[in-house]
C-alpha cells in the first residue's frame, strides 16, 4: 500500500510511483500482548498515545459487522509534532501518527503492527524544513517498531 506523490495531469499511478505509508513487523503472540508491547516500545523513543480507536468494536456497534482485533493508536512525540507545527501549521490534518495493531486474519497467532511513515506529510506538502521533522520522527517509529522484534 502507498501514498502517491503529486503527479502530472492524466497520469494514472501505478504502484511504482508510490510511497511506502509505514512500517511493519509481524510479531507470534496474542494481540493483547502486542498492544502492551507497542505502547511501551512507542514510549522508549519518546511517543505517547493520545488516542485509540478500536475498530472492531466501532464497526460491530454501528455496523453489526465482526472482524478481527484491530486497533489504532494516535502516537505522539511533542518535540516532533511541535516541530512540524512550527514549520506548517495544516500539518495538525496529519497528526497524530497512526500506529495500527491488527491481527492476521490469514495467519492465525500473528499480530500486525504498522506505524505511518512521516515522511508522507511531506508528499503533500513542500513546506522547507518539514523533511528533517519527518526523518527523524520516522527514525523514532522504525526504531520503536523494530524493537518488537526482539523482545
Amino acid at each position: 500500500m502507498g501514498a502517491y506523490p503529486a503527479v502530472a495531469a492524466g497520469h494514472v499511478p501505478t504502484r511504482e510511483d508510490a510511497m511506502e505509508l509505514g512500517y511493519r513487523t509481524t510479531l507470534q503472540t496474542t494481540f493483547d500482548d502486542a498492544v502492551a508491547r507497542t505502547r511501551e516500545a512507542l514510549g522508549e523513543v519518546g511517543f505517547g498515545v493520545l488516542t485509540e480507536i478500536d475498530v472492531t468494536a466501532t464497526l460491530k456497534k454501528k455496523l453489526d459487522e465482526d472482524m478481527e482485533n484491530y486497533l489504532i493508536l494516535g502516537a505522539c512525540n511533542p518535540q516532533f509534532a511541535h516541530r512540524a507545527l512550527g514549520v506548517d501549521r495544516q500539518i495538525g490534518l496529519l497528526l497524530p501518527c497512526n500506529v495500527v495493531v491488527r491481527d492476521d486474519p490469514e495467519h492465525e497467532g500473528s499480530v500486525i503492527v504498522e506505524a505511518m511513515n512521516p515522511d508522507v506529510m511531506v508528499a503533500v506538502t513542500d513546506a522547507p524544513g518539514l523533511p528533517e521533522v519527518a526523518a527523524g520522527a520516522g527514525e523514532l517509529l522504525r526504531n520503536a517498531i523494530g524493537s518488537l522484534t526482539v523482545k
